[in-house]
């Protein structure tokens, strides 16, 4: 009787301890995310609604390390500013965050392109770009009283090992600092991008809080079934990281919140998948209310 009731005792114990050991590693479900300021039309964070159940990022797009010249050139980490200054300044960053407990406010590095040109990660050494980005970015970020970063350089003048160790020192050293909190990366399928994140995220993934996917850049008019393949194919690529799913503004690209978006949504996230939701961007979603950010918010409010 007693080893009965110890075999029963052990094995309630060893069904907790899995449960628990589920819930740990299940994403965090009810972050949103969007990026703002990169298209220079006057939008505002408080222009977006914040829904107070949430997680909400604001991403400033973008800081650069080129020169802010009429013909930008690469600074080798020196970061400059180059989202809209005039609208999103860092009192707003501080008003924001004031009135609103939930809101972190990050900035992202690099984006596509800089001055009609597309923008490179051009590094000198991994040594010399860490410490400018390091000293650049800390003034930044102390100086928008901001949260975390984001790493969005979709073009290379360097191999995937090289970018690997410069935004993984980069990363380690402003957490280490204590200048941020947190830290994304965001990706898309194409072999050059993903060469080079997969490279970081097998060095360093242990540093990188969420993925941002950009789920946009597939083809438009991807059907829900195509989506959750690819969600899926993603989860393989960056193994263990929150994952989170993304649609475009403008609908140029991927699956559409018309057109299944939030089905595949919901879908990821009653199985537990879902990191988050994400949007590019703010700028463009002005002109439509920003309905497509309320009904994300609204899906990631809900309890799993």
């Amino acid at each position: 009787m007693g080893f009965s009731k110890l075999f029963i005792l052990l094995f309630t114990l060893q069904a907790l301890l899995a449960m628990s050991s589920t819930q740990a590693t299940a994403p965090i479900s009810d972050l949103f995310r969007e990026y703002i300021g990169a298209e220079f039309n006057n939008v505002k964070f408080s222009d977006v609604p914040i829904n107070p159940n949430v997680e909400f990022h604001y991403i400033l797009a973008f800081a650069i390390d080129y020169t802010t010249s009429s013909s930008p050139s690469p600074t080798d980490g020196e970061f400059n500013v180059f989202w809209d200054t005039d609208n999103l300044t860092p009192s707003q960053v501080s008003s924001i965050k004031n009135q609103n407990s939930n809101v972190k406010v990050a900035l992202s590095l690099g984006g596509d392109s800089v001055g009609g040109g597309s923008c490179y990660f051009t590094p000198s050494s991994v040594d010399s770009w860490v410490s400018n980005a390091v000293s650049s970015l800390t003034k930044i970020i102390q100086e928008y009283n901001l949260d975390g970063i984001d790493i969005d350089y979709e073009h290379f003048h360097t191999d995937p090992e090289t970018f690997a160790e410069c935004i993984g020192k980069l990363i380690t050293t402003l957490k280490n600092n204590g200048v941020i909190s947190f830290a994304s990366i965001a990706p898309f399928d194409d072999d050059e991008v993903q060469s080079h994140y997969m490279a970081l995220w097998k060095s360093y993934g242990h540093i990188i809080d969420y993925v941002n996917f950009q789920f946009y850049a597939y083809d438009k008019g991807t059907t829900v079934s195509q989506f959750m393949k690819y969600f899926e194919t993603q989860r393989s690529n960056y193994e263990g990281g929150d994952i989170l799913a993304s649609f475009i503004s403008d609908g140029s690209g991927g699956l559409g919140p018309e057109n299944g978006f939030f089905t595949a949504c919901n879908r990821l996230k009653s199985e537990g998948k879902l990191g988050g939701i994400f949007v590019w961007s703010a700028d463009d979603s002005m002109s439509l209310g920003f309905r497509y950010e309320k009904q994300s918010q609204a899906l990631l409010a809900v309890p799993r």
